[in-house]
């Protein structure tokens, strides 16, 4: 029999398709959803995991999701992994339409989905892993819209704890800091040179697998023992604009060296 059964989201890339195949290995029937189908579809063909292509910025498209996952069963868990930044500009210069977009992939998408999963989960049990990021917890120059979004979806999680204690319903929050995955710098940034230059003399950088490490980890403890919140950074990182960079990298400074790949 699965260890549980888990809905990833973001799941088509990063640390979602990371996850996805960290609690396949452990033992979970893995259902990944995503926008992109065709990447779903090849995950699921590698790893045996279960996939249902959604937006979840999208009501209808996250209604069809619910209805499907829940034709296989009840979850005993979700992963609301996706979400996203859009620019580095400062606040005096931010463009509302970016703030709006961040606000809706990275809140609004998690309420939608968590609201609509949790009914079962208060009756049956279950676990809720909200992957936020260091910028859930400060801020930094040129990261008004995307640490004002983050600090808006960790209240999620918080409230959540404590409107629903004495329910057996876990609230785990994992937050990652410097992570180098393939897309979200790019996404941010949009060019390959500069989300490569967020990295620039950082020998190591956290992985997406080390960030599925971790959710795997809080998802396998004992059901009594609630990690109510992981901080992850590389050893090289100790908070948003403190990052140790080998000397080549510092004779030529970023322009915004603030500014590190906060998942």
């Amino acid at each position: 029999m699965a260890r549980g059964r888990v809905l990833v989201t973001g799941a088509s890339s990063g640390i979602g398709e990371a996850t996805a195949r960290r609690l396949v290995e452990e033992g979970f029937e893995v259902i990944a959803t995503a926008r992109r189908e065709a990447r779903l579809a090849e995950l699921a063909r590698q790893i045996g995991c279960q996939y249902f292509a959604a937006d979840l910025t999208d009501p209808q498209s996250v209604a069809s999701l619910v209805a499907s996952v829940q034709e296989g069963g009840a979850l005993t868990g979700l992963v609301n992994n996706a979400g996203g930044a859009l620019g580095a500009d400062p606040v005096a210069g931010g463009k509302l339409d970016d703030w709006a977009r961040m606000y809706e992939m990275n809140v609004l998408a998690t309420l939608r989905l968590t609201q609509a999963l949790l009914p079962q989960m208060r009756e049956h049990g279950g676990d809720i892993v909200f992957v936020t990021s260091t910028a859930a917890h400060e801020t930094y120059k040129g990261g008004g819209g995307y640490t004002a979004a983050k600090h808006a979806e960790l209240m999620i999680a918080q409230t959540l704890r404590i409107e629903l204690v004495g329910e057996p319903v876990r609230l785990i929050e994992v937050a990652p800091g410097m992570v180098k995955t393939p897309e979200f710098s790019l996404n941010r940034l949009g060019s390959e040179k500069a989300a490569e230059d967020v990295y620039a003399g950082v020998a190591e950088p956290l992985l997406a697998e080390d960030i599925a490490d971790v959710i795997a980890w809080t998802l396998t403890r004992p059901r009594h023992v609630n990690i109510d919140s992981v901080t992850v950074r590389p050893v090289a990182q100790a908070n948003s604009w403190t990052v140790a960079r080998v000397p080549e990298a510092d004779a030529a400074p970023l322009p915004r060296t603030a500014l590190a790949d906060i998942e």
